[in-house]
């Protein structure tokens, strides 16, 4: 939902360093695939209860997202690097509520299924929507430099970031959260699925 409005601050505060990186021959997808190796870890540190290591792999891992797209904007993108970038961001974002789940399985589970099962809804949606809007040349006009169409919804990466952070910072509170955060991703996909009711007609 304000993916949209935070892309500039965001891109004006990465900048730097990603010339930093390039100059240094760090290549995007090395990023991309460091970022997902730390967020990995997150998982690790939140199933085993050491979620101020998981809030500080989390924060590291989103970083990494950021500074491999602004590396790629420097250097040139590539396919691979998007199909990198979307396919490993889908992976941690089913991993992370596993770590809690895995850590109080009777407390968490239940709620951990269906906000991953509610994820499968947003992702879907959106690699469908992508799907048809590249066959049809359609670009984003909010995402123009994205390597894929971006199809935005009420639960983006910001407000999936903050909602991460409050289960790392309060994680007694799991499942009221995740049921939550759940429900508003099933708004997502719906919006989504009737978005490409209306564009693909």
């Amino acid at each position: 939902m304000f993916d949209a409005a935070l892309l500039p601050l965001q891109r004006r505060l990465l900048a730097p360093p990603a010339r930093w990186l390039h100059r240094r021959g760090v290549a995007a997808d090395w990023i991309t695939l460091a970022g997902f190796v730390i967020g990995a870890a997150a998982f690790a540190a939140a199933a085993t209860g050491a979620f101020g290591l998981a809030l500080l792999g989390l924060g590291l891992n989103r970083l990494a997202d950021g500074l491999d797209g602004a590396v790629a904007r420097i250097a040139g993108p590539t396919d691979r690097g998007a199909f990198l970038d979307i396919a490993l961001d889908f992976v941690f974002y089913a991993l992370f509520p596993l770590g809690f789940a895995i850590h109080d399985p009777d407390a968490n589970a239940l709620a951990a299924a269906a906000l991953v099962t509610s994820f499968v809804g947003t992702g879907s949606s959106f690699l469908a929507f992508s799907i048809i809007a590249g066959k049809r040349g359609l670009t984003a006009h909010d995402y123009p430099q994205k390597g894929i169409y971006y199809l935005g919804g009420l639960t983006e990466g910001a407000e999936t970031i903050v909602f991460m952070a409050l289960l790392c910072l309060l994680p007694g509170l799991f499942a009221p959260l995740a049921w939550a955060f759940a429900a508003a991703c099933v708004v997502t996909t719906l919006t989504r699925w009737l978005a490409g009711w209306r564009s693909f007609g």
